[in-house]
């Protein structure tokens, strides 16, 4: 899909119906899939595979979390992007109309570790979130 990343990460989480996950993750974010059985599907998600299993039972409410003033689902997953990446992305998904629980904004503005951050959710509900920091040298730092 993207640059593949010398240590790929892999992350299951559960679904409750794989072809609405693979309109969203294929159709909506465009991640190519991959191996797939009656149970589960992979997709290359920004060189990363990530695995929607089907497991209605698994799925249920978040918690949230306060960040910056804004409710952050603990329960998420997601990406740091380049800032024209993330930008592009988030002008993409704001056209397509997806419900933001977060909608895309910079956190932590003049401060270190300042970034930009939005967050969604998937048809089953598992939330996602994608940033992108102003200085890259800063993700890590305090």
């Amino acid at each position: 899909m993207t640059d593949k990343p010398i240590f790929p990460f892999h992350l299951a989480f559960p679904v409750d119906d794989l072809e609405a996950a693979r309109g969203f993750y294929k159709g909506l974010l465009g991640c190519a899939e991959g191996r797939s059985s009656d149970d589960w599907v992979d997709f290359d998600f920004h060189g990363h595979q990530i695995v929607a299993h089907l497991a209605p039972e698994e799925l249920g409410t978040a918690r949230t979390s306060t960040v910056d003033g804004h409710g952050v689902p603990c329960r998420h997953f997601g990406l740091v992007m380049s800032m024209d990446k993330w930008q592009n992305t988030a002008d993409r998904l704001t056209k397509a109309g997806v419900n933001f629980i977060i909608e895309p904004y910079v956190r932590f503005q003049g401060e270190t570790g300042e970034q930009a951050t939005m967050f969604f959710a998937d048809p089953a509900g598992n939330a996602i979130e994608l940033k992108a920091f102003k200085n890259m040298d800063q993700l890590f730092a305090s």
